[in-house]
């Protein structure tokens, strides 16, 4: 009760909450250019599990607090450069982003060959990658809630509140990037600047994500442009 009715914890859950936001915009771009691969009837069904599968990854990390502290602690070192759990686990899954972004770029340039393989097999590989991009957002989204707010009861608030809004928005985002291929381009190519942004961050090296969603958002807005130009541009015969 004491919690519910102080502002500053109401404060420090709505932070949060937009912050939680912000970081899983990623999340929902991989996880919508993902499901666009699957039948069509399936994507629903699979956009929901990943974001739950989100929401229960970062439930569960919150509540282990004790062993995200102890991933920071250093376990080997490369070149003078320490690296601990957390920095192997964002190289890793900046790797992966790379490696998928990249092949989804090709995918959409080449297109596929020999059609879908089995909806099962599909969708259960879809499934298995959503799973990993998972773990890698959630650990980043949750080292920023462990550094922004001490009760654990406002952080687990918080991811709940903003994950039921990505199922809001998911959805939409989804068919939006699926109706329009440059858009779609423009998050792939993105996703992979992400991609190193987590190499980097994970040998130490900072660099400001207000500069990375800043570029995103202008980009987006010009790209919003250019479709809003072509939509009203006559069809030439």
């Amino acid at each position: 009760m004491d919690l519910l009715l102080s502002p500053e914890a109401w404060i420090a859950f709505a932070t949060l909450t937009a912050l939680e936001l912000v970081l899983g915009i990623d999340n929902i771009i991989f996880i919508s250019i993902l499901v666009d691969r699957l039948p069509a009837h399936q994507r629903e069904l699979a956009r929901r599990i990943g974001l739950f599968a989100a929401m229960f990854m970062r439930i569960g990390l919150l509540l282990v607090l004790s062993w995200i502290i102890g991933l920071v602690e250093p376990l080997f070192t490369v070149f003078n450069q320490p690296i601990s759990g957390r920095d192997l686990i964002l190289i890793a899954g900046g790797l992966f982003l790379i490696w998928k972004s990249t092949s989804e770029i090709h995918h959409a340039i080449e297109g596929g060959e020999g059609g879908r393989a089995s909806a099962a097999a599909s969708f259960s590989a879809i499934i298995a990658q959503i799973m990993i991009i998972d773990l890698v957002f959630s650990l980043d989204s949750i080292i920023t809630a462990v550094g922004m707010v001490d009760r654990v009861e406002v952080m687990i608030a918080a991811v709940v509140v903003s994950v039921a809004l990505m199922m809001v928005f998911a959805r939409p985002i989804g068919e939006f990037v699926s109706r329009h291929p440059t858009i779609k381009m423009l998050a792939l190519s993105f996703l992979v600047v992400v991609g190193m942004v987590l190499i980097a961050e994970g040998f130490d090296h900072h660099v400001p994500k207000g500069y990375i969603y800043f570029a995103m958002a202008f980009s987006v807005v010009v790209e919003l442009l250019n479709i809003r130009l072509r939509g009203r541009q006559p069809a030439r015969s």
